[in-house]
């Protein structure tokens, strides 16, 4: 799989990075993150050119530290995350709300997926 994010709305770009897949893709609802020393929900989504909203995937994937992590990756634009708490619609707008490009994280303990029993 390769990721490579051109400068948008939504995030900063990123240049080419290519990850080999471990595993399917599944559709991501929310990610746990540590703020400020505090663990906290985010629902995640993505983003494509436009602007248009889709779904956010984690796919198991090679990583050369730790031998696998959870890619965490969305749209043309990245991913969008905003407090779980939160019932403000997505925005590219808003300042209660983040993009990235991606994120990867060591374990799947932190995922909320779309469909838990797949």
């Amino acid at each position: 799989m390769v990721i490579q994010i051109e400068p948008n709305p939504n995030c900063k770009g990123v240049g080419l990075f290519s990850f080999e897949e471990l595993g399917e893709a599944r559709p991501v609802k929310a990610i746990k993150m540590d703020i400020k020393g505090r663990e906290e929900l985010f629902d995640v989504t993505g983003v494509n050119e436009g602007g248009a909203f889709t779904p956010a995937h984690a796919q198991k994937v090679a990583d050369s530290g730790s031998g696998f992590g959870f890619l965490i990756y969305g749209g043309a634009w990245g991913i969008r995350l905003k407090p779980a708490s939160s019932s403000e619609p997505w925005n590219l707008s808003s300042s209660a709300q983040k993009g990235e490009p991606y994120l990867v994280y060591a374990s799947e303990e932190d995922i909320m997926f779309a469909n838990p029993e797949e």
